[in-house]
């Protein structure tokens, strides 16, 4: 069964290997096809999150519109949001598609081995993230959701229509990563012997953490209210970056590495 793996893909699953410590492992076509196909799914993811960024700054921008812009027209108060909840919907459902096609190649992969590994591995949340992940990843959204509410209460309109599409994209990314991080959970395991093993945990491991990663988070915020805000929000908006990119720091240098968690998480099954 040909892979389509070029020598280039063959080489980076290679130095990916090498970078975590699984000089034992040989680069097979089955891990170039696999690691390939990630790297175009965060591509893509970060795509679509730059695209739910836009479409929450048109919404926005739709809203502040003069009547005379509109060629008189006077919009439903509603029309922005649902403008951005529809968008919204697409883009998750492209996210969906994309981690759709991940798990796809991986079936795909999985049909090329001749054996595979007889290992009861299904690994939880605490295993693949981590709780000091978990912790960092939802003290994130609780900061960034706590500028919203306190953008809520700000007198001023047009700042509190932008704290509702903040939450709205919040609460729908987040509904969104807790989705696909259960289809990660319930993935198969793709192996044929114990190195290949310890790479397929790997990689969850490092999936589970691409996912909750603090990206929008930190980026909405800044897009859709500060400058417009009152100054104490837009002091209490970049403190919360500020500690939540030291506490990111001080989390990527303490956590074990994903090697060491995917040899944890093989030892506790």
């Amino acid at each position: 069964m040909s892979t389509g793996i070029s020598p280039s893909e063959l080489q980076q699953a290679g130095a990916w290997l090498t970078e975590r410590g699984l000089t034992d492992a040989q680069p097979t076509p089955m891990l170039a096809m696999r690691l390939a196909v990630r790297r175009r799914a965060r591509i893509a993811d970060s795509l679509i999150l730059a695209a739910l960024i836009i479409v929450a700054a048109l919404a926005l921008t739709y809203e502040r519109l003069p009547t005379s812009a509109l060629g008189g027209f006077q919009p439903h108060r509603a029309a922005p949001l649902l403008f951005l909840a529809a968008g919204m919907v697409i883009l998750l459902l492209g996210r969906s598609m994309v981690d759709r096609w991940v798990r796809r190649v991986d079936r795909r992969a999985a049909a090329t081995l001749s054996r595979r590994a007889a290992h009861p591995l299904k690994p939880g949340w605490r295993a693949l993230l981590g709780l000091p992940y978990a912790v960092f990843a939802a003290a994130t959204f609780a900061a960034a959701a706590l500028l919203a509410v306190g953008a809520l209460i700000v007198g001023d309109s047009t700042v509190r229509y932008a704290a509702l599409i903040l939450l709205v994209g919040l609460i729908s990314v987040t509904v969104g990563n807790v989705v696909q991080l259960r289809a990660l959970l319930a993935r198969p395991v793709v192996a044929e012997d114990e190195l290949s093993l310890t790479a397929d945990v790997v990689m969850r491991v490092e999936d589970a953490r691409e996912l909750t990663a603090p990206h929008l988070a930190w980026t909405l915020p800044m897009v859709l209210i500060f400058g417009t805000a009152p100054g104490w929000w837009n002091v209490a908006a970049i403190a919360s970056i500020a500690l939540g990119l030291i506490g990111l720091i001080l989390l990527q240098k303490r956590s074990p590495t994903s090697v060491a968690m995917a040899r944890q998480a093989m030892i506790s099954q």
